[in-house]
């Protein structure tokens, strides 16, 4: 059973970033992700469309788990995660905004990967404060929950300049990919959304000063 535990050890050795800050220190473990499916990388890839029609039928919260997984998860012990990333330098966080999904009460969560785990952020239902701040796109309303990939730019200028720029947008294409795949696998579906206030984004999401909406995906039945 998934539960509400503080400072739990896990099977990841966790280095706090210089940039993150954890507001407080209860976390929310999540199932751990499998790494059998039930169809090939082939099939998924033959599937993967944008899907921009969602049903009000509930997420499960290892279905979450499994996508949140996808996307920034870590999958050795050197710390190295699901998607490629400049000298390792990782300036990407997962957000979601949870509106309906079994086991987990609503609200903004905020992944994180060393502890494949969720950190509150805030309480309640936000969809539709997103919605208005993205340009009223009903799949954001209609969607059980959407994942927002935010981007903190100076964990790779820091290492390789101004360049360092153009390698975080490649790699949220990296991360986004991954989720749209393995939505396929679970039988569900997404769609990159990328028109949106960023700051209206940034003021529903609380984003710290130097963190920037990049995609936001709305993920459902």
């Amino acid at each position: 059973m998934v539960g509400l535990v503080a400072c739990m050890a896990t099977f990841f050795f966790f280095t706090a970033s210089p940039y993150l800050q954890i507001k407080n220190d209860t976390m929310i473990i999540l199932p751990a992700p499998k790494i059998k499916g039930t169809y090939t990388v082939e099939e998924v890839l033959q599937k993967r469309r944008s899907v921009r029609h969602f049903s009000n039928r509930p997420l499960t919260l290892d279905e979450l788990s499994q996508l949140l997984w996808a996307g920034q998860g870590i999958t050795n012990q050197d710390g190295l995660r699901t998607a490629p990333s400049a000298g390792a330098t990782y300036p990407l966080e997962l957000l979601v905004v949870v509106g309906n999904v079994i086991g987990i009460s609503q609200g903004i969560y905020r992944y994180v990967p060393s502890k494949h785990s969720l950190i509150v952020e805030q309480r309640g239902d936000k969809r539709k404060d997103l919605y208005n701040a993205s340009l009223r796109q009903s799949s954001i309303l209609q969607a059980p929950c959407s994942l927002i990939i935010t981007a903190i730019y100076e964990r790779t200028t820091e290492k390789y300049g101004e360049r360092g720029v153009k390698y975080v947008h490649m790699e949220v294409g990296h991360v986004s990919q991954n989720i749209y795949l393995q939505a396929e696998a679970l039988n569900l579906h997404t769609v990159a959304i990328g028109a949106f206030f960023d700051d209206q984004v940034s003021s529903v999401l609380r984003l710290m000063k130097n963190e920037h909406p990049l995609y936001i995906m709305p993920i459902g039945r």
